[in-house]
C-alpha cells in the first residue's frame, strides 16, 4: 500500500510539474492559466452558493433539485473530458503505456491526476453545497461529507471509464468527427427544455421536476442526495449502494484500461483512408496563382480538419437554437428575430479568421519564406477570406431564410437580413485579419476537434475572440442599427461596407504582419 500511495503521489506531482513547466518563461500561458484559475474560483463560489440556496425551497423540491444538480455534474464530467481529449496527457492511457507500471498503479495514478487541478477542486466545492441544501441535523452533515466525496468519485470513475473505453476511437479522425457530432447533439438536446418552454409547453414545472427526481431516485446521484436528506440508517444503506457502484465502475475502468494498453493504435494503422488524386472539382473555378492555391488549401482544411467542421456546424446549430428561442409561445416576432440570428451566424463564422495562421502551425514557415512583400501576405489573407466566403455566403443565405420563415414568420425579412449578414461577415473577417497578426496563438494537437488554443493559451484565445467581437459590433453599427430601426432599404449598403472593411483589415494586417513574420511564425509553432 505504501508503494501504491507513493506512486499515486508521484502522478500528482508529475501533473503539477507539467503545468509548472508549461508556464515557465511564457507570459501568454501564465496569463491564460491565471485567468483559468480566477474563472475556476468564481465557478466554485457561484456553484456552492447556487446549490446552497436550494435550501430555501420546500424539502421535496430541494431534494429533487439537488439530485438533478448531482446528475448534471456527473454528465458534465463525462462530456468535458471527451472534448479535452488530446490536450490533457492524463486522459489518454496510450501516453503512459511504455512506463513500467502495473495496471493498478496506472489506474490509481491517473485517477489522482484527474482529481488534481483548479477545476476538479471547484467541482468538489460546488458539490459540497448539497450538504448545506439538504442536511437538517447532525446525521445529515455526517452523511453529507462522505456523500459528496462518493458523488465526486462517481464522477471521476465514470469519466475515466468513458474516456478510456473510447480512447482508441478518439485517436482516429473518424472518431473525432463522431465526437464532434455527438457533442453538438448534446448541446442541442440540452436546449430542448428551453425551446419547449418558449413554445408555450403546458404543464406544471413542479410536477416535471418531480418526474425528473423520480427518474433519478435510484441512480448514484439520487441516492447520495436522499442519503443527505435522510441522515439516518437508510441514508447509510444508500451510501453503501453508491460506494458499491463506484467500485463496480472502477473495476470496469481497470478492465478497459488493461484492454486499451494492449490494443493496437488505430490512428497509426494504414488502409483506412482513401486518397484521391488530382484537384477537386471546385479547383477549376478558382483563380490562378497564389490566391487560388490558398483558397483550395483552406477549402481542403474545411473538408478534412475536424476542428474546421466543428466551427461551421456550431455556427449553424447555435443560430438555429437562437432562432427558435427568440420566438416565444405567443408567436410574436419582429425584424430583429431574423437579423439577429443571421448576424450572430456571420460573427461566429468570421471569428475563424481571428487566428488565420494558427491552423497552419509549423508549416507556416513555407508561406513565410515565399512572402517577399506585404502584398504577398495580403494575397494570402485574401485567399483565406475568399475560401471562408465560398462556404459562408450560401450558409448565411440559408440561415437568413430559416430565420425569416421559422423565427420571424415573414420570409420577406430575409431580403434585408441576407445582405446585412454578408456585410457583418466581411467586417468580422477584416477585424480577424488584424487579430491574426497582433495576437496569434498555437492550435494544439489535432487529436481534439474542440481545441481552439494550446494548453495555457485559452485565456489569450478568449481575449482575442472577445476583442474581435467587440470591435466587430462597434464597426457594424452603421449598417445594422438603421435596418433594425426600420430602414430596411439601408441593407443595400451592408455588402459594400463589409467588402471595404475586409479589404482595409487585410491591408493593415499585411503591413503589420510582414514586419513581424518571425514572431508570427514562433507564436503559432509553440510545442504543445
Amino acid at each position: 500500500m505504501a508503494g501504491l500511495a507513493g506512486m499515486t503521489w508521484l502522478f500528482v506531482r508529475l501533473k503539477l510539474s507539467l503545468v509548472r513547466g508549461g508556464l515557465r518563461g511564457d507570459a501568454g500561458r501564465q496569463a491564460g492559466f491565471a485567468f483559468s484559475m480566477v474563472v475556476a474560483l468564481v465557478a466554485a463560489v457561484a456553484g456552492f452558493a447556487l446549490v446552497s440556496l436550494i435550501r430555501s425551497a420546500p424539502s421535496d423540491i430541494a431534494l429533487d433539485l439537488v439530485a438533478t444538480a448531482f446528475a448534471i455534474f456527473a454528465i458534465g464530467w463525462v462530456i468535458v473530458p471527451l472534448t479535452a481529449f488530446g490536450l490533457d496527457e492524463t486522459l489518454d492511457p496510450a501516453r503512459l503505456a511504455l512506463f513500467p507500471l502495473t495496471t493498478r498503479q496506472l489506474a490509481t495514478g491517473m485517477l489522482a491526476a484527474s482529481a488534481t487541478g483548479p477545476w476538479p477542486i471547484a467541482s468538489l466545492i460546488a458539490l459540497s453545497g448539497g450538504v448545506v441544501a439538504l442536511a437538517h441535523g447532525p446525521g445529515g452533515v455526517l452523511l453529507g461529507v462522505p456523500a459528496v466525496i462518493l458523488v465526486f468519485a462517481f464522477c471521476l470513475t465514470t469519466s475515466r471509464l468513458v474516456t478510456t473505453g473510447l480512447s482508441g476511437l478518439l485517436r482516429t479522425r473518424r472518431g473525432r468527427d463522431l465526437l464532434a457530432v455527438a457533442a453538438i447533439f448534446v448541446v442541442l438536446l440540452v436546449q430542448v427544455p428551453n425551446l419547449l418552454v418558449n413554445r408555450g409547453l403546458s404543464g406544471d414545472p413542479t410536477r416535471m421536476l418531480a418526474s425528473v427526481g423520480d427518474a433519478l431516485r435510484w441512480t448514484p446521484p439520487g441516492l447520495a442526495a436522499h442519503a443527505i436528506a435522510d441522515g439516518g440508517l437508510i441514508g447509510v444503506a444508500e451510501l453503501i449502494v453508491v460506494a458499491m457502484s463506484v467500485v463496480v465502475l472502477g473495476w470496469l475502468w481497470v478492465a478497459a484500461l488493461r484492454h486499451a494498453l494492449v490494443r493496437p493504435d488505430a490512428s497509426s494503422q494504414g488502409g483506412g483512408s482513401v486518397r484521391r488524386s488530382g484537384r477537386i472539382s471546385i479547383g477549376r473555378f478558382l483563380p490562378g496563382g497564389m490566391l487560388g492555391a490558398v483558397v483550395l488549401k483552406e477549402l481542403k482544411y474545411a473538408a478534412r480538419e475536424p476542428r474546421g467542421r466543428v466551427n461551421w456546424i456550431m455556427a449553424l446549430c447555435v443560430t438555429v437554437i437562437v432562432t427558435l428561442s427568440l420566438r416565444g409561445g405567443d408567436g410574436e416576432a419582429g425584424l430583429g428575430s431574423v437579423i439577429g440570428p443571421a448576424c450572430l451566424a456571420a460573427v461566429m463564422i468570421g471569428l475563424q479568421a481571428g487566428n488565420s495562421f494558427g491552423i497552419d502551425g509549423r508549416s507556416l514557415w513555407m508561406n513565410a519564406v515565399a512572402f517577399s512583400t506585404p502584398r504577398d501576405l495580403r494575397t494570402d489573407l485574401a485567399g483565406r477570406h475568399l475560401a471562408m466566403a465560398v462556404i459562408g455566403v450560401p450558409l448565411l443565405l440559408a440561415v437568413s431564410l430559416f430565420a425569416g420563415v421559422v423565427g420571424g414568420g415573414d420570409a420577406a425579412w430575409a431580403l434585408a437580413a441576407v445582405p446585412v449578414a454578408w456585410g457583418v461577415l466581411g467586417v468580422t473577417m477584416g477585424v480577424g485579419a488584424i487579430t491574426s497578426v497582433t495576437a496569434p496563438y498555437t492550435y494544439p494537437d489535432r487529436l481534439n476537434a474542440f481545441s481552439g488554443a494550446a494548453p495555457g493559451q485559452g485565456g489569450q484565445a478568449f481575449a482575442a475572440s472577445f476583442a474581435t467581437m467587440v470591435v466587430t459590433g462597434v464597426l457594424t453599427l452603421p449598417v445594422v442599427l438603421p435596418v433594425l430601426l426600420g430602414l430596411t432599404w439601408w441593407a443595400v449598403f451592408a455588402v459594400p461596407y463589409g467588402v471595404a472593411a475586409a479589404w482595409a483589415g487585410r491591408r493593415i494586417a499585411a503591413g503589420a504582419g510582414f514586419a513581424r513574420l518571425p514572431e508570427l511564425l514562433a507564436a503559432v509553432s509553440r510545442p504543445t
